[in-house]
């Protein structure tokens, strides 16, 4: 049984049908990437697992659990860590507040502390601006809060949502090389929205394309990296 699976999930704005039966799962220890261009419903798709968008119809389901339309902070409680496009960090809150917001479904104190260290030991930057606010931090330091604020909840799947978007070359790397090693040596299972598709496909295990909110191609990575589909729209060669 897959850790996470979606079955034929339609879902709309409005009228708009952005998301057109996708149907796709993550096993347990996997990262799985989405790839595809602006507006293909890679977003959507996370923002439809996590509760922000209920599917018009479809199915999906946390291991052997329907969490299909259920409220955003249920599919949380349930294992389900988002990390959105955006960051999306409270300005106004410290660092400590903001990992603590991530933890709010801990209730032992303890418990909580631990998980501060390892986030601190995960990214040691956040322990040195603990008391700055997060509005205050640089774009890179806010990519790393808002990572580490998603694994406070020590979710049984992270979704990540476009974790480059406008960082230095050299922050980029560093954002994936802790992607990667939150796989291997954490076992953390993340399914992975990023518009660098070589970035993507490098630490993806495996991956889907989308475009106009279907998935045209499924394969492993090393796969999807030797597509020439996949070379010439998304990874710029020709």
């Amino acid at each position: 049984m897959s850790l996470l699976a979606l079955d034929n999930v339609h879902s709309y704005y409005g009228r708009i049908h952005a998301l057109r039966g996708i149907s796709l799962h993550v096993d347990e220890g996997e990262i799985v990437t989405l790839i595809g261009a602006n507006g293909a419903g890679k977003s959507t798709t996370l923002r439809a697992i996590s509760g922000l968008v209920h599917p018009r119809s479809g199915k999906i389901h946390l291991r052997d659990r329907d969490i299909t339309g259920l409220p955003a902070h249920v599919i949380v409680a349930s294992g389900v860590g988002h990390v959105p496009e955006g960051r999306g960090v409270f300005p106004r809150l410290t660092v400590r507040e903001n990992l603590e917001m991530g933890a709010f479904t801990v209730s032992d104190p303890a418990e909580v502390r631990r998980r501060l260290e390892f986030a601190f030991e995960l990214f040691p930057r956040l322990r040195e601006r603990i008391d700055q606010k997060g509005g205050t931090l640089s774009g890179g330091e806010q990519q790393m809060l808002a990572t580490a604020r998603g694994l406070m909840l020590k979710p049984h799947i992270l979704l990540m949502d476009e974790p480059s978007m406008g960082l230095a070359p050299v922050l980029v790397e560093s954002i994936f090389t802790v992607i990667r090693d939150l796989n291997s040596n954490e076992g953390t299972t993340i399914l992975l929205v990023e518009q660098n598709a070589h970035m993507a496909l490098r630490v993806a295990h495996r991956g889907y394309v989308l475009q106009t909110g279907a998935i045209v191609l499924e394969d492993t990575a090393e796969h999807l990296r030797a597509n020439d589909m996949v070379r010439k729209a998304y990874l710029g060669e020709h």
